[in-house]
Order: C-alpha cells, then structure tokens, then sequence
C-alpha cells in the first residue's frame, strides 16, 4: 500500500504512530537487507518435498524512473507443475491439464543478465537441477531466449501459445482486412494447424498469400511467416500439452502486474536506488516469502 495508507493502517490497527516519511525510509533501509538476502536464499532449499516439475517463464514491463524515463524492469516466476482434471466443454470428459502452483517471483531493474541470474538462483533455491523434468515458457523476445540457453539449456523450449495466436491474428488481419465470417474462419484453420505442431506450415501457408495481397500486405505476412518458422521447434503445443506441459505464460504476465499494480500506479515516479530495495520486498510478499524472510533479516546480527 502507499507509504501514508501504511502509516494509517499502523495507527489505527496497532496504535502505533509513525509518520509516512519513517515508513518510507524504514522500507527502503529493511528493503535493502532483503535485497542483500537473495544471494544467501538461493542456498536455502523451498521446501523438504521436492516438486517432480518446474517450469520458468520471464516477462518485462516499464515503470518511470526519475531522470531516465520509462525503463523496463524484468520479472521472472518459477512454478511447480501438476495436472489437474478439468471438463472438456465439447465432450463434456473430464481431461488432465496443467496447472501451475507454488510459484514465486524474481524481478530486477537492468538488464537481462540481472534478471537471468536472480531467477537462476530462484530455481536452485526450488529444486530445479533436482527435478524430474524442467521447461521455460515465454513470448519470442530474443533476451530471454538467450537467457534461457545459458541458464536452462536442458529444458523444454515453449513459445507462449496466446502470443502466437497473436501473431495469427495479426496475419490473418493481413489477408483479410476487413472483418468477417472469412477472416475468422481462415484464423480457426490456422490456430489448428499450428496447434497440431506445424508452425513450419504455417509460415509456408503466410508466405503464399503474400503473393496475391495488396503490397502493404506483404510485408507483414512476410514478418509473419518468419516468426513462426524461427521458432517452429518451441511450438509443438499439441504434444506438449499431452505430455502435461504448461503452454502458456500466465504466471508470469500476472506477475508483471502485480508489480506495475505497486510501481506504476497514477502519478508515481521512483528514484532508481528506491525501486532497488522495494523490488525485494514486493516479490517476497507476492512469493508468500516475506514473513520467513523478515524474521530473518530481522534476526541476523548487524556487523
């Protein structure tokens, strides 16, 4: 909550006066000692039952800072993964899917390195290198794939499902421009397709109708069919989600916002060194982390 409403809270739910500029200084100096705590975490185990499956996403999202503008802060999760029966509303079955729980939250203003090593630790801190099976899921952007080879180079590689859909979309807006039964059904033929595992196909279909298009056309489907045939070995969503894998990047996206719900809200603007020592705390609360890491910051002698 803001610094003012906390104050608020504090007085009238524990009678303890303290003004909105002690609650600002006291969160960045405890913020601080959280954020020298999360090298030392990584060595502390999550929990004494180990998870069987892991999977990683990564995201990133922009918040002010004052005298820089709007930057990017990278926010990454690390969630166990369970299937659970879920009802088919076609065949009204009960069919397994994946669910992700137990998840926790690393983010970092920087660049990808920062965030890359904080969720590596966030993983050996749950058990990944222990784990039975491993996968990242994220959209396309070119850093966290790179990320994801240095860090998780031996785990399944999973293109978010609703972002390639999105791209779909933006090509079949492409063949046709105005609105309609057509569009929609060219759309449906090809989110099967693509959900069968034949992103290459796609890109092969995208590449002949740019042929017949008008030329402002062209070049978006041409963009189109190489997005999917670049990353057509991290789309094979049929059999994935057969073998119980999550195919999208909710967990994540939700993280992002619930970080910008707490840094961007109207008006706010933040000093660099100020959303340093927050990020901490804001990711330990969404981790449900925060009372177990307060207890020991508190109770860690000073030097």
């Amino acid at each position: 909550m803001p610094y003012a409403d906390a104050a608020e809270t504090l007085q009238e739910t524990g009678q303890i006066r303290i003004s909105p500029t002690s609650v600002w200084r006291l969160t960045q100096n405890w913020g601080a000692v959280l954020k020298g705590q999360e090298t030392q975490a990584a060595h502390r185990p999550a929990s004494a039952e180990q998870a069987e499956r892991l999977s990683a996403s990564l995201d990133g999202a922009l918040v002010y800072v004052l005298g820089e503008g709007w930057k990017e802060f990278k926010v990454g999760t690390i969630s166990e993964v369970e299937e659970e029966a879920v009802l088919n509303p076609i065949t009204l079955d009960e069919e397994p899917q994946a669910r992700a729980k137990q998840t926790s939250y690393v983010a970092a203003l920087g660049g990808p390195e920062t965030i890359g090593h904080r969720l590596w630790q966030e993983a050996v801190r749950r058990g990944w290198q222990q784990a039975f099976e491993t996968e990242v899921v994220a959209d396309t952007a070119a850093w966290i794939w790179n990320l994801a080879t240095d860090y998780f180079y031996d785990s399944v590689q999973i293109v978010d499902w609703y972002h390639a859909v999105e791209h779909l979309s933006t090509a079949a807006e492409a063949v046709y421009p105005e609105a309609g039964p057509a569009r929609q059904r060219w759309l449906n033929e090809h989110k099967t397709i693509l959900f069968q595992g034949e992103a290459e196909r796609v890109g092969q279909h995208l590449r002949q109708w740019a042929d017949p298009v008008p030329p402002s056309a062209q070049e978006t489907l041409q963009q189109e069919a190489a997005y999917f045939e670049k990353h057509k070995h991290r789309m094979q969503y049929l059999e994935w989600r057969n073998d119980g894998w999550l195919i999208g990047s909710g967990t994540v996206e939700s993280a992002a916002k619930q970080y910008k719900h707490r840094f961007t809200g109207a008006g706010m603007r933040w000093k660099r060194e100020g959303l340093d020592c927050l990020i901490p705390v804001r990711s330990a609360v969404l981790s449900g982390t925060f009372a177990s890491r307060w207890r020991s910051a508190y109770y860690a002698p000073r030097n």
